[in-house]
């Protein structure tokens, strides 16, 4: 009876409205982009289908961990979706006409930095949560795959391995579950996936030599390849070592089987 009258109780309106201030966010920022560089129907129907998709697997994540608040990191995350959106708009849009780099580097160098913002707002406000951390991830991997969808474009489509990892990884999961499995916390990991961004807004922007260029993504993905490498050895060994039944246990089975 008690938990009946929590779930009436609870309210998700004001949780709800920050997802449509979020949307209407990126309904702003388009119109703002397709004003300044005269964006064509290519990026207006990609970053239109960005919002809706974002509003509608936000929402449903918010309803189904029943916050009883939205959250000053979860709002500066918002904010990096909204940029995400524009340069995901953009990249949309650069298949057709030229790109304006400096409009597209500006946008994804101020979400790029805003990505430890969220997590230092969330511990000092003592807002935590598995949902921020999981929306945070999420964002950081899509703007890793947009921008390696856009630096592609330049470099071939083996750069697309950046952006496709981690999506493989979780396609992968379902098919081995032992790569579920919790990871212990990892500075390095952490490091290689901040580089990843960076790397490839480097190449994106043009202002090095194509061949330098190639090196730089050449570098991320072989970081990225050592750090996924070292964690998917490391998850393996653990679930080895969690189903090999233990030497105390085989004596203790010999012992009640002999005679």
């Amino acid at each position: 009876m008690a938990l009946n009258n929590t779930y009436n109780a609870y309210d998700a309106r004001p949780v709800q409205q920050e997802t449509a201030v979020g949307a209407a966010a990126q309904l702003l920022l388009l119109t703002l982009l397709a004003t300044a560089v005269g964006m064509g129907t290519a990026g207006w129907l990609t970053g239109l289908a960005f919002a809706l998709a974002s509003w509608a697997v936000l929402s449903r994540a918010l309803h189904r961990s029943r916050l009883p608040s939205f959250g000053p990191a979860n709002r500066v995350t918002l904010g990096r979706t909204v940029l995400v959106g524009g340069v995901t708009a953009l990249v949309a849009d650069s298949f057709s006409e030229a790109p304006p780099v400096s409009l597209l580097v500006g946008l994804t160098a101020v979400a790029l930095l805003l990505d430890g913002v969220d997590g230092k707002v969330a511990r000092r406000t003592g807002t935590c949560s598995s949902l921020g951390a999981r929306f945070d991830m999420e964002v950081d991997a899509f703007l890793i795959l947009v921008l390696s969808v856009y630096v592609a474009t330049d470099l071939g489509p083996w750069v697309l391995l950046i952006g496709g990892m981690r999506y493989v990884f979780v396609a992968a999961a379902r098919v081995w579950p032992w790569l579920t499995a919790p990871l212990p916390p990892s500075t390095a990991r952490k490091t290689v996936a901040a580089l990843q961004g960076v790397l490839l807004l480097v190449a994106g922007a043009h202002l090095l030599p194509r061949p330098v260029n190639a090196g730089v993504v050449v570098l991320a993905l072989g970081l990225l390849v050592w750090s996924f490498g070292r964690d998917v050895v490391w998850l393996w060994r653990t679930s080895r070592t969690a189903t090999r039944p233990s030497v105390t246990g085989r004596t203790a089975a010999r012992k009640l089987v002999a005679p």
